[in-house]
């Protein structure tokens, strides 16, 4: 986590969290890349309306040119209508959320049971996530589960279970603190469902399998130059347009070579995005386990991203202890926990420099390049 003039960076998978602190509450905002600057630019004005510009390396201009994606239209009577399709009629309190950076997304309720409904113009925008959501749900996870899919007109949509509950960052450091063990608990039932015959590493497909024979694949092709046609396109000039230097990205590159052997060979269930902002709670308990960036490969992958985003609440530590009570050995824990690491932390830098966020930059590679000291 890093605080720069009050503001909050957090990085996930393809993704950043931030929040900007204020006196008595944390409004938190997700922005997935690489659909995430308008988002971004519209708060950027707010913060700077307070006094708290942030500190960027280049020109708004130059970060305008990433936004690429817009969401489609979606007409109210269009949302009744596909509700009608699966449910039936009497659809109440029908209501568009906010969020949701390749969706239109509405909540609403039948028969007294909350639900969401999400649309996308993209090809094949859910199949990942329903192949997930009936893995996870069917399993005991508090997952969202999907009732109902299909395609109208040029629009795929997704029907979920509304799961209660606010944000676990909403809650206070005490209560987030309070819910850790919790949050241990699931974690490892998540990472140790029944993966029912998929194969392969790396982004999960429609299929439920793997893009990517091997763990190194996977990891290989995040980092490949060629990045034609993504977020990343070209992502190699940001080694003499931003503060990505070449010598300590080659270094933490090297690390991660030297460390991804101990996660080869490790092929569990990976969220890709486990954090507060990702966590329900009614206070009393966790309620659900929302969005996620899924993959197959070392489940200390997930570990790493919560450590990271609960900075100071010993999570290591209590998930060591965790597995210890439960009799679960884990052969080599420091040396997979350190590649899983370096996996993440590249992907924080190349993110950091490319949006100018020097401050959290920094923190991120002082951070790794002090891990082999650790």
């Amino acid at each position: 986590m890093v605080n720069t003039k009050g503001i909050y960076f957090f990085t996930g998978t393809g993704g950043v969290l931030w929040g900007i602190e204020e006196p008595h509450d944390k409004p938190y905002f997700y922005c997935s890349a690489p659909f995430f600057y308008e988002t971004i630019r519209d708060i950027m004005g707010s913060i700077r309306n307070r006094g708290k510009p942030i500190e960027r390396y280049g020109s708004e201009r130059e970060a305008e040119g990433m936004t690429e994606y817009e969401k489609p239209i979606v007409d109210i009577t269009l949302v009744e209508e596909t509700i009608s399709e699966h449910l039936g009629d009497g659809a109440i309190e029908i209501t568009p959320l906010q969020g949701g950076n390749l969706s239109r997304v509405f909540s609403f309720i039948h028969e007294g049971q909350g639900y969401v409904i999400k649309f996308s113009d993209l090809e094949g925008a859910y199949q990942s996530e329903i192949y997930v959501s009936n893995l996870l749900s069917s399993q005991g996870i508090p997952f969202p589960r999907c009732i109902g899919h299909g395609k109208t007109g040029n629009l795929e949509y997704s029907i979920l279970e509304k799961i209660e509950g606010r944000n676990l960052a909403d809650f206070s450091a005490e209560e987030q603190r309070r819910r850790l063990p919790e949050l241990i608990r699931i974690l490892t039932r998540l990472n140790h469902i029944d993966l029912r015959g998929a194969h392969g590493y790396g982004w999960i497909g429609a299929s439920g399998d793997g893009a990517f024979p091997t763990w190194k694949d996977y990891w290989e092709s995040v980092y490949a130059e060629d990045q034609t046609g993504s977020f990343w396109e070209n992502w190699y000039a940001l080694f003499h347009t931003s503060c990505l230097e070449k010598e300590v990205f080659d270094e933490i590159y090297s690390r991660l070579t030297a460390y991804s052997h101990y996660n080869d060979s490790h092929r569990y269930f990976i969220h890709g995005d486990f954090h507060q902002w990702n966590i329900l709670s009614d206070g009393s308990r966790i309620t659900g386990i929302l969005d996620c960036n899924c993959a197959y490969g070392d489940f200390l992958v997930d570990l790493a991203i919560l450590d990271r985003h609960m900075d100071g609440h010993n999570v290591v530590q209590t998930y060591q202890d965790h597995q210890a009570e439960a009799g679960f050995v884990i052969p080599d824990f420091n040396e997979r926990l350190k590649g899983a690491y370096y996996f993440k932390g590249l992907d924080g830098l190349r993110f950091y420099a490319k949006m100018g966020w020097t401050d959290a930059y920094a923190y991120t590679r002082n951070f790794l390049l002090g891990l082999d000291k650790s």
